[in-house]
């Protein structure tokens, strides 16, 4: 099995096909070039297909075993971490690296509905007790 991890590569700069193509890996989980191609909704050579799932798995983001001669790709990494990746960045650069300032602008913008706001509070309010204990462990050591 190849495996590829340069996870510096920006979520952000990915082209739209490179988008559709890994989007489409993870929804089928492992796939052959011809698999993804038959996806898409858009006509595509076989040899494009190719060519962009190797730059993902360049990138990091697929990694293949090969099964009969055929390259089957699968998610090198989740899409909750590569979206994770995406928001740092967008973070970073408009809003001065504070999570705080993006979310009241996702609030203030309505982004977010009551019942996302709700078990955003109740994540939140799960990772301060983690980190009570996390700080009460270290004090009575």
């Amino acid at each position: 099995m190849a495996s590829n991890t340069h996870l510096n590569h920006d979520p952000v700069e990915l082209g739209e096909l490179e988008r559709d193509i890994l989007t489409t890996v993870w929804r089928l989980g492992s796939v052959s070039a011809e698999q993804v191609r038959e996806e898409l909704d858009r006509p595509l050579k076989d040899s494009t297909i190719r060519t962009v799932l190797r730059r993902l798995e360049e990138k990091g983001y697929l990694a293949h075993e090969t099964e009969n001669r055929t390259f089957i790709y699968r998610p090198a990494e989740s899409p909750e971490r590569v979206a994770g990746r995406a928001v740092k960045r967008i973070v970073d650069w408009f809003c001065d690296g504070s999570v705080e300032a993006l979310l009241v602008g996702m609030v203030d913008s309505k982004v977010l509905d009551r019942r996302q706001l709700q078990r955003m509070a109740e994540r939140i309010a799960a990772a301060q007790k983690g980190s009570e204990k996390k700080a009460g462990n270290k004090e009575a050591k």
